[in-house]
């Protein structure tokens, strides 16, 4: 604790200004508030935390290579961020760290770490140390593996928008996107949209872009992203728009200014109505490309196929040949996109070949 400041994008140090507590290659902050509680209680306790591993650096400081959930744990509670329940007599009350006798204080700023020292390695290695270790702990996603080899200044401004719980993306579009800032979804989403729109890799993308001095390029592409979807999909649904691919869908359309907002909107009201679309998250796809897939339309059932079978006699209404019913395709009369309903009345049985020839059209 002696030295201990949270400097957010700036840095995190602690031991002195000698450990730095949170460097590039690290996660972000993600204990909940019981996990950090969980950390404090185990100390007065006097429970053993698990091993800990730092670096030394070539002045003498060190880098926290594992630990850094643990150690933000014992710091943020020391420093006043959070209180926790103590057993007295006749219940649970929350203490935080001042409201502590003298011992229980002295009991935590005493309390033995194990720490692993690691000597000297180049940037190569210790990122390797990194994920090695990393293992053992909570699963690092894809995304935050990523950071650990693509760092420096363009990576820091690319979290300082991504990877924040309060972050501008968060602000600007955070009802849109699956997952959490802090586990690093935001940014692997927009990472992957302005991948998709380049032809490479994520991990192309950051490695081209690795030196840059700022991440202006990807939060512009993020604005230009939502700005977009706003403007043509002005009613917000959020049990049907959170976390589709608009990035996908702005990179094939939105070249395009010929999108009529209320034509849309009168086609999803439509569309959400329509009892034999079963994947009302499919809609917005299919307004652009009209593949009748995203929507899942409503299949016939056997009851309606064994009724079909028996009125056509076993004789596909295509080609006039007889098949097994197992050999048959239930298929619209009259086509979904024309109107045609999946009733009973609408239903055809169609040969594999004749189904296959028709779907091809």
């Amino acid at each position: 604790m002696e030295g201990y400041k949270d400097s957010a994008e700036q840095g995190v140090v602690g031991y002195g200004g000698r450990l730095n507590i949170r460097p590039e290659y690290q996660r972000e902050f993600i204990y909940s508030v019981e996990q950090q509680q969980s950390v404090i209680e185990s100390i007065l306790r006097d429970f053993p935390l698990n091993g800990m591993y730092w670096l030394k650096m070539e002045n003498g400081n060190y880098e926290l290579l594992d630990g850094q959930q643990r150690t933000l744990s014992i710091c943020r509670y020391v420093n006043g961020s959070f209180a926790v329940p103590i057993q007295m007599a006749t219940a649970k009350r929350n203490f935080s760290f001042n409201n502590l006798t003298k011992s229980e204080k002295e009991k935590i700023l005493n309390y033995k770490l194990m720490i692993y020292v690691c000597s000297e390695g180049d940037d190569r290695e210790r990122l390797d140390w990194f994920a090695i270790i990393n293992i053992v702990g909570a699963e690092l996603t894809r995304q935050e593996l990523r950071n650990t080899i693509y760092t420096g200044e363009w990576l820091s401004d690319a979290k300082k928008y991504f990877s924040k719980p309060n972050c501008p993306a968060k602000k600007a579009a955070g009802d849109y996107l699956k997952g959490k800032a802090s586990r690093q979804d935001y940014l692997e989403t927009v990472l992957k949209w302005i991948s998709a729109r380049e032809g490479v890799t994520i991990e192309e993308y950051m490695g081209a872009h690795k030196d840059a001095k700022n991440c202006n390029e990807l939060w512009l592409y993020f604005k230009q992203v939502f700005d977009w979807v706003k403007i043509i999909f002005p009613n917000f649904r959020k049990d049907l728009m959170r976390g589709l691919e608009w990035g996908i869908l702005y990179n094939k359309y939105g070249n395009s200014s010929n999108y009529d907002a209320k034509f849309f909107e009168s086609e999803i009201l439509r569309l959400i109505d329509d009892e034999d679309v079963t994947n009302n998250r499919g809609i917005y796809e299919y307004l652009f490309d009209k593949d009748e897939k995203h929507l899942s339309i409503r299949k016939f059932t056997q009851k309606m196929k064994r009724a079909a079978y028996e009125k056509q006699k076993g004789v596909c209404a295509k080609c006039g040949n007889t098949f097994a019913i197992e050999k048959m395709h239930a298929d619209h009369i009259l086509a979904w996109s024309k109107g045609g309903r999946t009733t009973a009345e609408n239903c055809q049985l169609l040969c594999a070949d004749c189904n296959r020839r028709k779907s091809n059209k």
